[in-house]
């Protein structure tokens, strides 16, 4: 188990987190160090550089809540826009690379965009961050007025809104005002693990379609 950070290149054991102090250019240059990778995620905000290289489960999980969110939304014949991965930064103000989001309400302000500009273009409408490391907080996205975090963790989904300045938990989406989404993933997440993904998200495509 070794970290290995430089200009040049970084390592990190799968799973590890490691905080340093740093500045604006510092973060930059961890993240421009990877090319077209995107391990580890690069979290920069208050002057500090988090970096944190993810577990398989991490993949996974985001995966299935993110395919959850797009059956949700096909069920309801509601258009989208997705992306994982990307990097939100503003500069000398953060930077932050969430696991997967959601252009909803918003989806025509992304369709098709190669590059969004943080400090001018509206933010996603839907953030998904899966927490096995306490390496995120709802609060790192209130800089970019995103409208709705979910963070998951070992205890289960949080659904954080903004309201003003700061987040505030809520135990429905403003997207899924109905669907009882804690006892959805949970119930979609234990199939998977003993039938399969597939078998997941094919049974919650035929239940959606009833």
């Amino acid at each position: 188990m070794y970290a290995v950070i430089s200009r040049e290149k970084i390592y990190l054991p799968p799973g590890s987190v490691m905080r340093m102090p740093g500045t604006w250019q510092d973060y930059c240059a961890l993240r421009d160090s990877r090319g077209d990778g995107s391990i580890p995620r690069i979290k920069y905000r208050n002057g500090e550089i988090l970096l944190m290289s993810p577990l398989p489960r991490h993949g996974r999980e985001a995966n299935i809540l993110a395919d959850i969110v797009k059956a949700l939304l096909d069920s309801e014949t509601r258009n989208y826009e997705a992306f994982t991965p990307i990097t939100m930064d503003i500069p000398e103000a953060g930077g932050i690379e969430p696991d997967y989001c959601f252009y909803i309400d918003n989806w025509q302000a992304a369709a098709g965009k190669d590059r969004i500009d943080w400090q001018v273009d509206p933010p996603p409408d839907l953030v998904i961050e899966i927490d096995v490391t306490t390496y995120t907080a709802a609060e790192d996205y209130a800089p970019y007025g995103v409208p709705e975090v979910w963070l998951f963790k070992k205890s289960g989904l949080t659904m954080y809104h903004l309201q003003g300045q700061t987040y505030q938990q809520q135990p429905r989406s403003r997207y899924f005002p109905t669907v009882d989404l804690p006892g959805l993933m949970n119930r979609v997440l234990r199939i998977a693990a003993e039938q399969g993904t597939g078998v997941a998200l094919r049974e919650l495509r035929q239940q959606l379609m009833k």
